[in-house]
């Protein structure tokens, strides 16, 4: 493919439902396009926000979701964030102005139409476990709702092993490096991904909310349904590597034509869920005989419930 080619070329919904060979494939697809479609700002917010006399605030749902010092928190009395000098909602907005410079112009002029409402706590995902998560509700002059997302951006693993991750330079900011990643490699990058400084000094990305995503469950595809996903996902990741990297003649180069690079990955991918399977096993024990405490969501929710 030419460079331009690369860079215009993208995974649409359209285009995957006509691709996919397996009907039980397409049915899925289109039943997924339906939700997306729904899954807009403005149906998210009677589900995550309550209006309170002339604002709207964040509904709290422990242990997933509740503000920093409200009665669901679940932030120690110690950490950072609640021994902070000064009004929460004077703090988000100096954050807002740092990510708002981050933004090309005419996103930054689209953002400022919007007014600050509220911010909570997001509890995060198993591949982001120990970093701090946000959730803020904005609104324009028209009270439609724009959820967006400040995420922790932690040190690039590959930075600690290779020298060049290190070289490349974002100022030292990881926010920065995680989105200028993104930029390159998505085909439709979110207009509001930017990044910033929390007042902690930890770095931050932030990008919109579950504006119309899906995600596949892999659990209930069917064999061939599978397949076709993964062969997507192949696609989409071939993608991003040819057009962020600039190395795609070496890396064709590289693999060849034989099949054992994909052989090798295979391998590599069932001796993964092999280990993955075993350290599942030792974290059930650990929690059987009291090596760990584990509580379920719904027995952290009762301990907020009225």
């Amino acid at each position: 493919m030419s460079v331009l080619d690369l860079w215009y070329e993208r995974i649409t919904f359209d285009r995957m439902h006509d691709t996919l060979q397996s009907e039980d494939a397409r049915r899925r697809i289109k039943r997924g396009i339906d939700r997306a479609s729904r899954r807009t700002h403005e149906t998210m917010l009677p589900k995550l926000a309550e209006r309170t006399c002339d604002a709207w605030r964040i509904r709290d749902a422990p242990p997933a979701v509740f503000h920093i010092q409200g009665k669901s928190t679940l932030i120690d009395k110690n950490d950072g964030w609640m021994t902070l000098k000064g009004r929460r909602d004077e703090i988000f907005e100096a954050l807002m102005l740092k990510y708002v410079a981050t933004l090309t112009p005419e996103r930054a002029r689209l953002l400022s139409q919007f007014a600050l409402q509220d911010v909570a706590f997001k509890v995060v995902g198993v591949g982001s476990v120990g970093t701090r998560c946000f959730v803020l509700l904005l609104t324009d002059h028209h009270d439609k709702p724009l959820f967006l997302q400040m995420k922790e951006a932690s040190t690039s693993v590959v930075a600690r092993y290779a020298k060049h991750a290190r070289d490349v330079d974002h100022s030292g900011h990881d926010g920065q490096r995680v989105v200028h990643g993104q930029r390159l490699m998505q085909a439709a990058t979110d207009p509001f991904l930017g990044w910033a400084t929390g007042p902690l000094g930890r770095t931050l990305y932030i990008r919109q909310l579950r504006d119309m995503k899906i995600s596949a469950e892999l659990e209930n595809l069917s064999d061939d349904a599978f397949r076709e996903y993964a062969a997507l996902c192949g696609w989409a990741l071939a993608r991003a590597h040819a057009k962020a990297g600039g190395r795609a003649p070496d890396i064709s180069g590289y693999l060849g034509n034989s099949d054992r690079m994909a052989e090798v990955l295979v391998r590599y991918g069932r001796s993964y869920a092999d280990q993955v399977e075993k350290d599942y096993e030792v974290f059930r024990a650990a929690c059987r005989n009291g090596k760990l405490e584990a509580r379920s969501d719904a027995d952290m929710s009762a301990d907020f419930a009225p």
